[in-house]
Parts: C-alpha cells; structure tokens; sequence
C-alpha cells in the first residue's frame, strides 16, 4: 500500500498511527497539495491527504474511512469495537477531534493562505473557528475525566485521534492554545501517547 500525504497534516498522521499500532507495512509518499505542480487529484479528486493508493491502485480518501478500513486488516491491536455502543462512542470521540481540527485548520488557513491578501483576512472568522477548538478542548476534557484513556482503560481510536489533535495544536497554535494549562488531564493523556512509538516516530513537522 502506499500513503499519500505530509508529515505536518493531523489527518495523515492518524492514518500513521493506526498503521504503525496495527505493525501494516506501507510507502509513504509525501505530497504538498498547495504546490502548483501537486499530482494528487490523481488519486484524490477532492485534492486532499491522506489517500490511501492500493496494489491495484484504486485509492481510499478520507482520514475516517482509511482507518476503518485499516483496522480490518488485523486483528493486532484493535482499535474500534465492532458493534454497539462502544463502537459509536469511539466514532463519536474521533468526530469530535476532527472536528477541532477542522475548525482549528480554517483559523489557520485565514491566517496564512497565500490566496488571500492581508486586508482581506478576517479576525472575526478566526476568532470563531477558535471558539470551536475551546469548546471542543472543554468536551473532551470532561470526556476523559480521570480514565486513563478516553474510552476506557485501553488505547483505541478514540486516543488516536484526540492525540493527533492536540499535538497538532500545539505544533501551529503554540502561544494561542495553551490546552495544557487549561486541561491538565488531556495533557497526561497526551504525555502517555507521545511514549508510543507511533506517535513518537510521527510527530508534525
């Protein structure tokens, strides 16, 4: 399998954990989507990382669907229930770490998209999408409470993908968000994480 995408997006680096916490063997290919020159509506026409690119070449987008299906392809370190509660409390837990990031992603992009002149931007909207950060911040923080991970007492998607965040957050919001002032526990959490060597081998740059 090859991996399409870049060491700085949260979304890739889901993709990578999950594979590396599964032990699946892949390529990675890394791939600047804002460069004029960028190959990758290619495989992706929505122009977007991560995309998973199969032997036979059919190609699977979508930081979600490529972990779902990720998951199926071992039984080694299972990270999503298959059914039931468990499975829709995991889902939601990555929904809601993808959606700081969504949010997290269009401040960032207001800020510093060359598409836009510096009159242009938009101080309000910036404001707005951060605003969704807290509150996501606040709802996982209580979501963890004092477990020793947010979906229990065992590492699962859930983790994954919150941990991607707030390392995220603090790779491109360092002076703005200073989630582990305010959420100590999601600091544990993610102190726990980065000790794993798939988190620690694809830290952002």
């Amino acid at each position: 399998m090859k991996l399409i995408g870049t060491h700085s997006s949260p979304y890739v680096r889901k993709v990578r954990v999950v594979m590396a916490e599964k032990k699946l063997d892949y390529r990675f290919v890394e791939e600047n989507v804002w460069a004029p020159g960028t190959t990758i509506g290619q495989a992706n026409p929505l122009g977007k990382v991560p995309c998973l690119v199969m032997d036979g070449g059919e190609a699977v987008f979508d930081s979600r669907v490529i972990v779902e299906y990720l998951d199926t392809l071992s039984p080694v370190g299972r990270l999503i229930p298959t059914q039931g509660r468990e499975r829709a409390e995991v889902k939601t837990w990555e929904s809601l770490a993808d959606g700081v990031m969504d949010a997290a992603i269009l401040a960032r992009l207001e800020s510093v998209w060359s598409g836009r002149a510096e009159g242009e931007r938009s101080a309000a909207w910036i404001d707005y999408q951060l605003d969704k950060v807290r509150a996501g911040l606040q709802s996982m923080a209580l979501g963890l409470g004092d477990k020793p991970f947010c979906s229990g007492i065992h590492l699962s998607l859930s983790d994954v993908a919150v941990g991607c965040a707030l390392d995220w957050l603090t790779f491109r919001f360092p002076d703005r968000i200073d989630w582990r002032a305010s959420h100590p526990n999601l600091a544990r959490l993610m102190d726990k994480l980065a000790q794993r060597p798939s988190f620690a081998d694809t830290r952002p740059r």
